[in-house]
């Protein structure tokens, strides 16, 4: 049976099909890579920018950049479901919000949706707008209606709801409003602890969903990092990453995360349609 959120891919070598089969379980396949980014070239980006009338932040760069990066290197943007392997039909990404910096705020989980194609300034415009929603409307998302809903369950009854909705998954079966509202059913869960000054993190996935993507932003602070061959003080940002080692093989990821570093150093290009970066990218390759 088919699946609202992606395509079950046949055309695999018989060895990336047999993996999901030895390692059935998203936990048990989960691998973990720090990436350690000098700031330099976003902090220039994002005074820049402001200065003419924009907002960005950090956020805004690494959301832009990882949906480039989903959208260039497709490979990454597949899930696992029932030991098959399935490519996501769209890009999107979770990430929960606190309505105040207080221990007690109320949180909220947003799923941004993108088809790729957007610029920084269409992601960014996206971003906000979703939040803002969130932040006025408080428990009135998609998810967090779908939460209050099993929450109000006797505790025996929200255990069997979701052992039967993973079944259903497993399945095929379950309903693609389910799916669109759940933020385990997405490309990636962004976790943005730098908004809280906290270090970054390894999160673990989800056996529950599709989420093979797990992103830790942590603080800024100054690193010794080695540059042209020198020992220099840098402003740094660490990301901890926890992925599905049964996406894609090292080779492709790699190069994905010299691509994302690549945004990171020059994120003007983050303002050029996909289009055009994968015209220039064909003129040099």
């Amino acid at each position: 049976m088919k699946r609202s959120d992606g395509v079950l891919l046949k055309s695999l070598d018989p060895f990336t099909k047999i993996i999901p089969y030895i390692m059935d379980k998203r936990i048990e396949a989960q691998n973990f890579s720090k990436q350690v980014i000098i700031t330099d070239g976003i902090d220039s980006y994002i005074s820049d920018r402001n200065s003419q009338g924009y907002r960005f932040t950090y956020l805004h760069v690494f959301i832009a950049a990882y949906v480039r990066l989903f959208a260039v290197r497709p490979n990454l943007n597949r899930f696992i479901m029932n030991s098959k392997i399935y490519e996501r039909n769209n890009i999107s990404i979770s990430m929960v919000i606190k309505h105040s910096l207080r221990d007690d705020a109320e949180e909220t989980t947003v799923k941004f949706e993108f088809t790729g194609k957007e610029t920084i300034f269409e992601v960014a415009e996206i971003i906000d707008r979703e939040i803002a929603e969130a932040r006025n409307n408080k428990s009135n998302t998609d998810v967090d209606k779908i939460v209050v809903l099993v929450m109000s369950l006797p505790g025996v009854v929200k255990k069997g709801l979701v052992k039967i909705l993973k079944g259903m998954d497993r399945l095929n079966i379950l309903p693609k409003s389910i799916i669109k509202a759940s933020p385990y059913h997405t490309t990636l869960f962004f976790t943005y602890l730098k908004s809280i000054k906290a270090d970054y993190v390894y999160h673990h996935l989800t056996e529950f969903g599709t989420a093979g993507f797990f992103a830790a932003l942590g603080r800024t602070e100054k690193l010794p990092m080695v540059v042209g061959g020198q020992l220099v003080i840098k402003k740094c940002c660490q990301v901890g990453y926890t992925i599905d080692d049964r996406v894609c093989d090292g080779l492709y990821l790699a190069n994905s995360f010299r691509l994302l570093e690549k945004y990171f150093k020059n994120p003007y290009i983050l303002e050029e349609s996909l289009d055009d970066e994968l015209s220039i990218d064909s003129k040099t390759a």
